[in-house]
C-alpha cells in the first residue's frame, strides 16, 4: 500500500509497502537448500538427493546473512549445514522446509539503512518464533523498476535451539493461527519502515492495510515486475499497465470532480433529458466537457 498520490502512467513516486510470506513445500520439486543459494548467491549442494545448486554467477545480490536464536548461532551460520539440516529433518514427500518472506525496501533509504531495516525484521521473526532467518539483499532487476530494492528472507519451519531443529512452527501453519500471524507480522513491517523513513528525515508514510479496510475509494495498482516493466520503457503497453493507467484516469477523474465549483451530474437524468437521441459517444463528450479544468476527450 502506497502513501501518496499517483502520478503519470499510474506509477509512484513515494515510498512503496510490500510483504508477501509463502511456504516451500517439498511437493513442488524444490528444495530448501536450491532457494538459499539462488538467494544469497552461492554455490549449495544438497545433501539429500546430491544435486548442486550453484549461483556464483547470478548478478544484484547485494549482502546476506544469517539471524539466528540465542545459542543456535554456532551452528546455524554456515549457510549449507543450516539447510541441510532443514532438508533432514522432513520425512514426508510434501513436507514444508522452508517459509519466505519477500519485503520491498524504501528507495528513499542508503544501502546501509536498507541493510538495517531488514536485519531489524529478522530479527523480530526469530524472537518471535524461534526459527532461523536467512537473509538476502536484491538490487533492482537492470531491465525493472529502479526504485526495487528487495530482501528475501528465507526461514526454517521448525524451531531452533544449541542441538539443532526442534518443533514445527504450528502456529503459522494452522488456518485458525496463521492469518492473525502473518497480520502482525504486516502491521510490524509498516511501524519499522515509517521509523526507519523518519529517521531518514522522509515525509513519506506507509500503511499496511488495504485502500478498502482504511476507507478509501482508491484503487490499487499492481505490481509490474521486471518484464513488463522492460516493455513499457521501450514504449509497448502491457495488459498490467494498462491496469494501472486505467487505475489512474479514475483517481483523476475523481479528482477532478472533487475540485470547487465542479458540477455534480445526474446521469439518469441527463439521459433522459437527451431523450435517448444522440449517440454515446457525444454524450460522454459534453459530460465529460463540464469537469473543471476538462477539454475534450479524445476520440474513442
Amino acid at each position: 500500500v502506497l502513501a501518496g498520490q499517483a502520478t503519470e502512467g499510474g506509477r509512484w513516486h513515494v515510498a512503496s509497502y510490500q510483504l508477501s510470506a509463502k511456504a516451500g513445500s517439498r511437493s513442488t520439486g524444490r528444495s530448501a537448500v536450491g532457494a538459499a543459494a539462488y538467494r544469497s548467491g552461492e554455490r549449495l549442494t544438497n545433501e539429500r538427493d546430491g544435486v548442486t545448486h550453484d549461483y556464483t554467477r547470478k548478478r544484484g545480490v547485494l549482502s546476506s546473512f544469517i539471524v539466528a536464536p540465542a545459542g543456535a548461532e554456532a551452528w546455524a551460520s554456515d549457510r549449507s549445514g543450516l539447510w541441510n539440516r532443514a532438508e533432514a529433518a522432513e520425512a514426508r514427500k510434501d513436507a514444508k522446509v522452508a517459509r519466505e518472506y519477500e519485503l520491498a525496501l524504501p528507495a528513499e533509504l542508503s544501502a546501509l539503512e536498507r541493510e538495517a531495516l531488514a536485519r531489524q525484521f529478522a530479527q523480530a521473526v526469530v524472537e518471535r518464533f524461534g526459527v532461523v532467518a536467512d537473509v538476502a539483499l536484491h538490487a533492482p532487476h537492470r531491465e525493472g523498476d529502479q526504485r526495487n530494492w528487495h530482501a528475501h528472507i528465507l526461514t526454517t519451519t521448525r524451531a531452533a535451539n544449541e542441538n539443532g531443529l526442534g518443533a514445527k512452527t504450528r502456529v503459522l501453519d494452522s488456518p485458525k493461527t496463521s492469518a492473525a500471524e502473518i497480520e502482525a507480522l504486516r502491521e510490524l513491517w509498516a511501524e519499522q519502515i515509517n521509523a526507519a523513513l523518519e529517521r531518514a528525515h522522509v515525509g513519506e508514510r506507509v500503511d499496511h492495510r488495504s485502500f478498502a479496510r482504511r476507507g478509501l475509494e482508491q484503487a490499487p495498482t499492481v505490481h509490474l515486475g521486471p518484464a513488463a516493466t522492460a516493455l513499457e520503457r521501450r514504449g509497448v503497453q502491457t495488459g498490467l499497465g494498462d491496469v494501472n493507467r486505467a487505475v489512474a484516469a479514475t483517481e483523476e477523474a475523481r479528482e477532478a470532480v472533487r475540485q470547487p465549483g465542479a458540477e455534480v451530474i445526474d446521469l439518469g437524468a441527463e439521459r433522459e433529458r437527451r431523450g435517448g437521441g444522440g449517440t454515446q459517444r457525444a454524450w460522454r463528450r459534453q459530460v465529460q466537457e463540464r469537469l473543471p479544468g476538462r477539454g475534450k476527450p479524445p476520440r474513442a
